[in-house]
């Protein structure tokens, strides 16, 4: 004879209400910093960039002159200096060219996790995450930056290996005899 089922009730939960807060200031919270930031991210191919800029004390962001030099400690990548983790002149530049358009170079801080890819495709998520940021930080860079096409995301990956081919599209070589 089947056995008979028992059911047994579950004690029940009580949610406690969560409080309302903006995402903005739980990051700055729980990151344990005073500092406002605005956060991006910036992908190429396989890389993915979390960005975030820091508005440096006293400079001021209305002056378009803009002839400030930034210095390597001021841009933090994976915990190490620009010009450490970039060795490369042209990655280096590729990196700066958004801050340099909007004549923001010495007026923030930049600190960077960066992942995946290889260091040219990681230069290129760096630029467009802050490019991202740069556009929270105050929407009328929009259009200088779209038209320069740092905030296009670039699709293009490499394609994946196919069954019974030894690359993406390159079959075994044929002989006929």
């Amino acid at each position: 004879m089947p056995k008979a089922k028992v059911k047994t009730k579950k004690p029940q939960v009580v949610k406690k209400p969560v409080k309302e807060t903006s995402k903005k200031a739980e990051k700055a919270v729980s990151a344990g910093k005073q500092e406002k930031y605005f956060e991006a991210v910036g992908r190429r191919k396989t890389a993915i960039a979390r960005v975030r800029i820091f508005a440096k004390k006293g400079a001021s962001f209305s002056d378009e002159s803009g002839n400030l030099k930034m210095e390597f400690s001021d841009f933090i990548i994976n915990g190490k200096p620009i010009n450490n983790y970039f060795t490369s002149f042209d990655l280096q530049q590729i990196v700066k060219v958004a801050l340099e358009k909007m004549n923001c170079l010495g007026k923030f801080s930049v600190s960077v996790k960066v992942k995946g890819g290889g260091f040219h495709a990681q230069a290129e998520a760096v630029r467009h995450g802050i490019s991202r940021a740069l556009v929270i930080f105050n929407q009328d860079f929009r259009r200088r930056l779209k038209k320069a096409g740092f905030l296009t995301r670039d699709p293009r990956m490499r394609e994946r290996k196919k069954f019974g081919l030894k690359r993406a599209r390159r079959a075994p070589q044929w002989k006929k005899r």
